[in-house]
């Protein structure tokens, strides 16, 4: 599983100004990586920060937190779904980390406050900033038992190289990672590999693109509710997964490219296919709408519905 060769891509790309400086958070902290404070978990990430500087309070060392991720636009009941989750979660005692964002991060949030459970946003700006500025109440809710977590100093401006970034810090700080609702190529899929690549649990509720590719990869452990996340982490297995049904001959292909091998070059060598046989293969699923050729020679997934 390598990551989406255009980050870019991935990222929101209208409103990058709409976020404020003027806040109405106050007390900006700041934890050098050498200060008891700094979460040890950070240290082990690549190019682990030199300081996290907050609003509200640090994780707590002995303190389980759990990371649930997913799409900026998504579904009202993939938001549903994330609120339940994180909320089931939290009943346990643990805590609730995500990014901040529209959609399935702020359903998470929101579902970890209303059980008066603290909650924890990793920011890909300043922690006195409020991006999206929309969520300026949401932060300053998440700041009252929780925190506002950032690498970056106060002020730094929302850009777009910083989140992807700062989910490495999502994934390291969590005991599981629970990607809720994600497209091909979203961001979600970011963190799911930096989960796999830190050695955390990872966890995916089957119905979308992007959590169903990660489920029939085996990057994944299917699971839909609280619940069977906390039972697979006992140590239960769980009933085999349903998934969105592809057809069987471009099943691997649309896996593949849905997680970031999007070459021919690439893709040969996960699916194991002579390249006369996989452009065959690819040209055909463009016929049937299932893929289009991007730039660069390379490879998207478009079908929804198969």
């Amino acid at each position: 599983m390598q990551l989406a060769s255009n980050l870019e891509e991935i990222l929101p790309r209208k409103a990058w100004m709409a976020f404020s400086r003027d806040s109405g958070l106050s007390g900006v902290g700041c934890a050098p990586a050498e200060d008891p404070r700094f979460p040890a978990a950070l240290r082990l990430v690549v190019s682990p920060p030199d300081s996290l500087w907050y609003v509200g309070r640090l994780p707590q060392p002995a303190e389980p937190l759990f990371a649930v991720v997913g799409a900026r636009a998504a579904t009202r009941s993939g938001c549903d779904r994330a609120f339940e989750i994180a909320r089931g979660l939290t009943r346990t005692g643990a805590a609730i980390v995500s990014g901040g964002a529209f959609g399935i991060d702020a359903a998470a949030h929101e579902g970890s406050l209303a059980e008066g459970s603290p909650t924890f946003a990793v920011l890909g700006c300043g922690a006195d900033v409020v991006y999206p500025d929309r969520h300026r109440q949401l932060f300053a809710r998440i700041a009252k038992t929780g925190g506002l977590l950032s690498e970056y100093p106060p002020g730094t401006p929302p850009r777009r190289g910083q989140f992807p970034a700062r989910n490495r810090l999502i994934a390291a700080l969590a005991k599981a990672v629970i990607v809720v609702e994600a497209a091909f190529r979203s961001g979600a899929l970011i963190t799911a590999k930096l989960a796999r690549d830190l050695g955390r649990p990872l966890f995916a509720v089957p119905g979308s693109p992007g959590t169903d590719a990660l489920v029939r990869a085996g990057y994944a452990v299917s699971a839909s509710t609280a619940e069977d996340v906390l039972r697979v982490l006992a140590g239960e297995k769980l009933e085999p997964p349903s998934v969105t049904e592809v057809p069987e001959r471009f099943a691997a292909i649309l896996d593949a490219i849905g997680l970031g091998l999007n070459s021919p070059a690439d893709l040969c060598k996960h699916v194991g296919m002579a390249l006369p046989s996989l452009l065959a293969a690819l040209a055909e699923a463009e016929l049937e709408g299932l893929v289009k050729r991007a730039v660069g020679n390379s490879y998207e997934v478009i079908g929804r519905e198969y």
